[in-house]
């Protein structure tokens, strides 16, 4: 790395280089069965220079070969936007726990076992599931180092454990599925077995859905796939300098209902996302973003920042390219209300565990609409089974503008987004 700056220096103003290697193995079960182990290694460099006022930047898989690498990154300045933010000088980073060694150690017989185990506890509920399954394990090592003497390097430990099963009876499909991420080795499959299962006998019976406004139930899968999506674009700080973030100008002002509050955090130990600093060294912060309601703040980049006239809030991310904006770890607030007592609540109405196509909406908006891949009709305070051909619709903005109640229990779905149930008045549902 030091080699790449030296020669980076030596054709632009300022230079970065940002490094990451990562070492992962998934071991993956199809049709209940064991499919293929494979361990695969890379490490990947990134160079942002400032030449003659303008950002260049390149990337390999080469990291030797640092002539090309300086040679394409200051051919891309010539074309590049002006920067408007300077690398950051050295800093202290908050210490924040995300490698456990121990996860190196985990054999891959005993990953293998784990998905035996994790398929055998689906399966003897349901004999004639046919289950996907996934157990995973990496370590991934960060490295950035800049012009001004700023620099970070981590390491991060993951793994995984997930399952996937489809039921299929003639015409009617029935698809289920768990999965769980930590810094920590994740050695009991049962958690996530268990929430097969309970899904599993909840969609045992058949019910129906009329077509009509319901209030409904978002499980915090549903949450995950009906409402973040929008959240994610709203609060972006690029997305709000463009004008496009229908909040962007709303900083301050109450848009959401009292209960709402939610927050980004990568400061939390163990946690997959969680990170002492960003991809351009800004250290790792929580930072509000809807306070009982009230729009609290956005999500910014260096750039984006400097041309917001604001700071970094160390969201700064690498996707393949310069950096951007984007959220480590949503967080919402749990509320008071337990799901059985949203459930009581209920004279009709849906629970909605999965939706697909939700993003298929205008997500700038916040409209949303999708099928139900996953959802429970909800009769006179009970559960009585899985709804089949039912969509849903609505808009962000106005579902969680009056929100019932918010559940006092809340988990961790994809790693990135921690959200108790959330139980909204109205929604419309329409069923074949």
């Amino acid at each position: 790395m030091e080699n790449i700056l030296a020669q980076a220096k030596r054709a632009a103003e300022e230079a970065e280089v940002f490094m990451v290697s990562a070492e992962e193995t998934p071991v993956q079960f199809e049709t209940n069965r064991l499919k293929h182990i494979q361990s695969k290694q890379s490490t990947s460099a990134a160079l942002r220079i400032v030449r003659q006022g303008r950002l260049g930047y390149a990337s390999t898989t080469e990291p030797n070969d640092i002539q090309n690498l300086v040679d394409n990154a200051v051919a891309t300045a010539q074309f590049g936007m002006p920067p408007r933010f300077e690398l950051p000088s050295p800093v202290s980073y908050p210490q924040i726990e995300v490698f456990d060694p121990d996860i190196e150690s985990i054999s891959i017989e005993k990953m293998i076992e784990l998905g035996e185990e994790l398929i055998a506890m689906v399966t003897s509920h349901t004999p004639d599931i046919v289950c996907e399954a996934v157990v995973t394990k990496g370590t991934i090592s960060f490295q950035i180092i800049n012009s001004r003497g700023g620099q970070a390097n981590y390491r991060k430990s993951i793994f995984g454990l997930g399952i996937e099963g489809s039921l299929i009876r003639g015409t009617d499909m029935l698809f289920v599925g768990e999965s769980q991420s930590s810094c920590h080795p994740l050695t009991q499959p049962k958690t996530v077995a268990e929430a097969v299962i309970q899904q599993l006998e909840l969609a045992k019976n058949r019910a129906s859905a009329p077509t009509k406004q319901l209030p409904v139930i978002f499980t915090p899968w549903g949450v995950a796939s009906a409402l973040i999506p929008s959240l994610m674009v709203a609060f972006n700080g690029k997305t709000v300098l463009e004008g496009a973030s229908p909040i962007g100008n709303r900083l301050g002002q109450q848009v959401f209902d009292p209960k709402l509050w939610l927050w980004d955090d990568p400061t939390i130990a163990y946690r997959p996302n969680s990170r002492p600093c960003d991809d351009e060294g800004i250290p790792s912060q929580r930072t509000p973003l809807i306070e009982q309601g009230a729009v609290a703040n956005f999500l910014y980049d260096l750039q984006t920042a400097a041309l917001a006239h604001t700071k970094s809030t160390g969201n700064g991310s690498r996707g393949g390219g310069l950096p951007a904006p984007s959220p480590s770890a949503l967080i919402i607030a749990p509320g008071k209300t337990t799901l059985d007592e949203m459930v009581n609540d209920i004279k009709e109405g849906l629970i909605i565990e999965q939706l697909m196509g939700a993003e298929q909406g205008n997500i700038l908006g916040g409209d949303f609409s999708g099928n139900v891949l996953l959802g429970y009709k909800v009769e006179s305070g009970k559960i009585v089974g899985r709804v089949k051909d039912t969509m849903v619709s609505g808009n962000v903005y106005q579902v969680l503008k009056q929100i019932t109640a918010i559940g006092s229990e809340a988990r961790w779905v994809g790693g990135f987004v921690h959200t108790p149930h959330i139980y909204c008045p109205s929604l419309s549902v329409a069923s074949k």
